[in-house]
């Protein structure tokens, strides 16, 4: 390799990776079509190998573009942390990139970073709403709201406490349906669970036998899906205890046989426990998830 190839040709690399055109890099990354085109090729030069062939969908990676993927990604993040980094340098300003689930990104953090963003106009939030546990390691995010421990020794973690879930239905559904009294009368609901097998399916399956992808007359992987459908009356699902107290039509339903608990973390990288930018919604983020939480 003569020269160390530039990071704008792994961006382009990653982008047509990403879209599966150069066309769609392009519009992607506001560049020419053309200039992406020779980007992929001076890499492809640079590394010596080859990355893409053509088909007539588009653009199919090479077992070595795939190889060389989750390297690329740890760049794309490396650069964007830097860049997050520098814009917010001294006060509490820039950008801070929060990672969350779905249902706490959804329906717990709004009020606290609209809160955080009142007190500190100069600082902007990027919410990754995700149940993926993403890496703060590799920098795909400055905070992270975690259901699970974290387990790196390079970060900074404060446990919140632990959020309850139980099972609940509209209170209409039960005037219909009537109300289950044991696990066995689950047979005769509506319930509302996961399509992908999860470690948190496996786990409830566990404390509540009949609790498996089979049983479940509606599935989504999405959580704010299924508390919609808890909402509309659609059966019984899983939610938080906490979050169902905000509305009076939803009935917790067999409270003494299913009760299952989660702890609640916020983590940040050790690093960047002496940035304003990331150490101020760290500290707000816990305050306000220990009010939630409570």
């Amino acid at each position: 390799m003569a020269t160390e190839p530039s990071w704008e040709l792994y961006r382009s690399y990653l982008s047509v990776l990403q879209e599966g055109s150069l066309s769609g890099a392009a519009r992607a990354l506001g560049l020419a079509q053309p200039t992406v085109g020779r980007h992929v090729e001076a890499l492809e030069t640079s590394l010596g190998l080859n990355l893409f062939t053509r088909s007539q969908t588009g653009l199919l990676p090479t077992p070595a573009a795939l190889e060389l993927k989750p390297y690329a990604e740890a760049m794309h993040s490396s650069a964007a942390a830097l860049m997050r980094a520098a814009e917010g340098q001294g006060d509490v300003r820039g950008t801070v990139r929060i990672s969350a689930s779905e249902m706490i990104g959804a329906e717990v953090l709004p009020p606290i970073v609209a809160e955080l963003q009142a007190a500190h106009p100069g600082l902007k939030v990027e919410l990754a709403l995700t149940n993926r546990v993403e890496d703060l390691l590799l920098r795909e995010a400055d905070i992270a709201v975690r259901m699970v421990r974290p387990n790196q020794d390079a970060l900074l973690a404060r446990r919140i406490g632990v959020v309850e879930l139980g099972l609940y239905a509209h209170r209409e559904y039960l005037r219909k349906r009537g109300t289950p009294e044991k696990t066995a009368d689950l047979a005769k609901h509506a319930l509302i669970g996961f399509d992908e097998e999860t470690p948190f399916l496996r786990a409830g399956s566990k404390s509540l036998p009949g609790w498996r992808r089979d049983a479940f007359a509606m599935r989504t992987d999405s959580d704010l899906a299924q508390f919609a459908l808890i909402r509309a009356g659609a059966g019984i699902g899983v939610c938080q205890v906490a979050l169902a107290r905000r509305y009076p039509d939803l009935v917790r339903v067999m409270g003494d046989d299913f009760m299952f608990p989660l702890e609640m973390w916020v983590a940040m990288h050790e690093d960047l426990r002496h940035s304003a930018r990331c150490k101020v919604p760290f500290d707000a983020l816990c305050l306000g998830l220990e009010h939630h939480v409570a």
